[in-house]
């Protein structure tokens, strides 16, 4: 099996401009907890065993700050850095202390299309994690628009030591692990965040928690279905201030021998875009809003030295 450098996705930071309006949503309709606070933001945590898998920031509007991934040593931090710089990136800072209330060693990174990237290690986590039927269980992956998928993929695999498991006409699935994916790239005219998906224990757990979020006044903005790459379930929503955000379930389990397709092997009958059939066409205020968030050039890198 590939050694990875980089082990799973961890936890996105996010600017909103109601932070009181974005914690409620989060802890009491969408199934996190509140874990830390302080003056800069609110940490959530799901049911598993990472510290957060989601940070809150008071900002001016929606914004995407950075993407924390686990590296799997002190190590593999200092050869990111190396790699990254070689491949058209930035070290911002680190490898350091975190001064997070996650803690460990830091790396902070900007990849070549803006955004920021954080790789920990050592950092706490839980003592003890559960699933818990209808609630987040950790992240599963995030996705990130970009204006060119291919350059961007090459990144994640040459500089950062992931692997390309899958490729869509419109899309890249790279993984780090044995989830089918990690990130999701996404083409599109702009760079930035297109949507956050958050496992859930099941199918089941899939729809109870949209009918959680229906009764709360959240209609499924796209779904429920299941998606050809990764063959996981979803049900996709926009949060109070303009986040897409995603329950899914069942993401495809892959090794070194799986086979990578390409565009012309990921394709659906005219009308259809899930496997099930059921999930409408993606309405255009969705589209939309998968494309709102983009990458703040000037934003400010946690731990910077």
């Amino acid at each position: 099996m590939t050694r990875f450098p980089v082990t799973a996705l961890r936890s996105v930071d996010i600017g909103t401009p109601d932070l009181a309006l974005s914690e409620h949503f989060y802890t009491s309709i969408w199934g996190l907890d509140v874990v830390a606070r302080n003056e800069e933001a609110v940490y959530l945590r799901a049911s598993g065993t990472d510290h957060h898998v989601l940070a809150l920031h008071s900002s001016g509007r929606p914004e995407i700050l950075s993407v924390t991934f686990r590296a799997a040593s002190a190590d593999d931090l200092v050869m990111i850095a190396n790699n990254v710089v070689q491949h058209g990136a930035r070290v911002l800072s680190g490898p350091c202390p975190n001064e997070g209330p996650d803690g460990g060693t830091i790396l902070t990174i900007r990849e070549p299309q803006g955004g920021i990237l954080r790789f920990v290690h050592g950092d706490r986590q839980h003592e003890t994690g559960a699933e818990v039927a209808d609630r987040p269980f950790r992240l599963a992956h995030v996705n990130l628009n970009s204006t060119d998928v291919d350059a961007e993929a090459a990144f994640y695999e040459k500089a950062l030591g992931f692997r390309l498991t899958d490729r869509s006409k419109m899309m890249a699935f790279v993984r780090c692990n044995s989830d089918h994916h990690a990130v999701v790239l996404a083409e599109a005219k702009v760079n930035g965040l297109n949507h956050i998906a958050f496992l859930v224990p099941d199918w089941e757990s899939v729809m109870r928690a949209s009918g959680r979020m229906s009764d709360a006044g959240y209609s499924i903005a796209w779904g429920v279905g299941r998606h050809g790459p990764g063959d996981n379930v979803f049900a996709y929503f926009i949060d109070p201030v303009g986040f897409v955000i995603e329950y899914t379930a069942e993401v495809l389990r892959v090794d070194d021998t799986y086979r990578v397709r390409g565009p012309d092997e990921w394709v659906w009958p005219p009308g259809r875009t899930d496997q099930w059939g059921i999930a409408p066409p993606k309405a255009e205020h969705v589209k939309a809003a998968q494309t709102a968030i983009t990458y703040t050039a000037d934003a400010p890198s946690q731990n910077a030295q």
